[in-house]
């Protein structure tokens, strides 16, 4: 069965999903909604689906899943109204704003019997799976440290309007976090506590980006520059670097030092890139590319492709998890580990305390090449 789903928030990232749609064998999208109608019929024009306003769409029997796009204060109060009517879920990163909010929606999708999913779904690119493989076979050994580091000068650059990144509950932990913490669970499993510190760089932004809000001068209330202890139940201790105040940087997104080998992983906000191996004190000996896996092509953009951008599997791996009736792997209780640890890094920061992790989740099953080829067209 294909699911057929409809899109709510019909912002900056929504154009990926309705374009990469066409890639996946398992969904459809057939209605755009936003609460600005004028944004729901210009992406219903775009990509020839019916344009309906949110409620309509959510009381429509045509409508199998909804995929929420809307801004992150809203993803609880979407995904809470979508399930309510009935309808499987499947949204962008984070799953809710709060631990509250997010245990009342894995809470309702149990009782209703109803499948929740949660980006980022570039975990299950090659660049991270292929990683993953190699863990899974002892290839590293036992996983002893390692860095993720996500840094980068802010979102007012380039972003038509950028106020939301700066506001309580914004900032680089909670906007651009996501991906690495989420890779980090795929990879090592659950994070048991963290240990974090943080600042506001800069008490305010101008917004750079071409646009209406071009000029307009924001006040930052998030923390822009966070250093963070992951610890996982594995035994594992990584460091997370998460900075919107840096000019430039040549850290890598994401290594893993094992006891017999360690493992440079490229950036997990896009699904491929190369993977080093070193078992040299001194360099990286082996290089394996990932670009002739599926997931792994470059397409991105489109004018001129310079990565892998797949945004929509984790989706399509919902709509076959439900038709083969077992758990999709980015399911809600991941979702809500991951918004657990996400959470905890700003406490401990904010705090000066350590956090412990509440809410445990499985490491999510590997997706390998036969499967993911098999959700593609």
């Amino acid at each position: 069965m294909t699911l057929r789903v409809g899109v709510v928030g019909c912002g900056n990232i929504s154009d990926i999903y309705f374009s990469n749609s066409v890639l996946f064998k398992d969904f459809t999208i057939t209605a755009a909604s936003d609460l600005r109608m004028e944004a729901a019929h210009e992406k219903a024009q775009k990509y020839n689906v019916k344009a309906v306003a949110v409620d309509e769409l959510l009381r429509r029997d045509d409508i199998d899943a909804i995929l929420n796009l809307t801004i992150p204060a809203a993803h609880a109060d979407i995904a809470l109204r979508a399930l309510d009517a009935g309808k499987h879920v499947y949204g962008e990163k984070p799953l809710a704003t709060s631990r509250a909010e997010g245990e009342a929606v894995v809470k309702l999708a149990k009782e209703k019997g109803l499948y929740v999913g949660s980006a980022p779904d570039t975990i299950l690119g090659p660049g991270i799976q292929t990683a993953n493989t190699l863990i899974e076979q002892g290839v590293t050994g036992k996983v002893i440290t390692g860095t993720a580091a996500v840094m980068s000068r802010g979102m007012e650059h380039w972003h038509p309007n950028p106020a939301f990144f700066f506001s309580f509950g914004g900032g680089p932990v909670l906007d651009m976090g996501p991906y690495y913490i989420a890779s980090l669970v795929a990879l090592l499993g659950p994070v048991k506590r963290v240990s974090a510190s943080g600042k506001i760089g800069h008490a305010t932004r101008t917004v750079t980006a071409e646009g209406a809000q071009k000029g307009q001068v924001i006040c930052v209330e998030a923390l822009t520059t966070v250093t963070a202890i992951l610890s996982f139940e594995s035994g594992a201790d990584i460091i997370l670097l998460a900075s919107w105040d840096v000019w430039a940087h040549s850290l890598p997104a994401i290594e893993i030092h094992g006891a017999d080998c360690s493992l440079s992983i490229p950036d997990s906000n896009f699904f491929g890139g190369n993977i080093m191996q070193s078992t040299d004190r001194k360099i990286w000996g082996k290089t394996i590319e990932t670009v002739g896996l599926p997931l792994g092509g470059i397409n991105y953009p489109a004018d001129a492709p310079l990565h892998a951008n797949h945004r929509g599997i984790g989706l399509a791996e919902m709509a076959r998890a439900i038709s083969e009736k077992r758990t999709n792997r980015l399911d809600g209780e991941f979702a809500l580990h991951c918004l657990d640890v996400l959470l905890a890094i700003v406490e401990s920061a904010t705090e000066n305390r350590p956090a412990e992790i509440v809410h445990h989740c499985e490491r999510p099953a590997s997706l390998g090449i036969a499967e993911a080829r098999q959700l593609l067209v």
